[in-house]
């Protein structure tokens, strides 16, 4: 006796196979996120982006606000010296005086020309000036 083999167990298996892969999918899908938690986590963010931007815009009107006072105090700062000095001038012309000469701004020392350094071997009396005694030339 022989038994037989049913060979038509493909196309079952191929409906389960379908089945189980479309029951996965369908799992997956509704695991994710639903709209509403989209459009909160859309909004949460959206409010984020907005505070950042008003707080730096906050930042940046202080800043030139702060800027405007700086200069109107340097201002205010310059026209006190400035009435300060033409009081000054004032009185002295009065009194028949020299004036007061203006401060100079500080330089630094000016450069030594050429041949004028510490290593020029000419006679000059300006270099013997400068050296002290006991020091020698250079």
């Amino acid at each position: 006796m022989r038994a037989k083999i049913n060979l038509n167990t493909q196309p079952k298996m191929k409906k389960v196979i379908y089945s189980v892969a479309i029951a996965a999918t369908m799992l997956i899908v509704a695991c994710g996120p639903s709209a509403e938690e989209i459009a909160k986590k859309e909004a949460a963010r959206m409010d984020s982006i907005a505070k950042v931007t008003a707080d730096s815009l906050a930042i940046i009107e202080a800043e030139k606000q702060k800027a405007i006072q700086d200069s109107i105090n340097a201002a205010m700062e310059k026209m006190k010296q400035d009435s300060i000095l033409a009081a000054e001038e004032a009185a002295a012309k009065k009194k028949g005086g020299k004036t007061k000469p203006k401060p100079k701004p500080a330089t630094k020392p000016a450069e030594p020309k050429a041949g004028e350094g510490k290593g020029s071997g000419g006679n000059n009396n300006q270099n013997n000036k400068d050296v002290k005694a006991g020091q020698g030339k250079g």
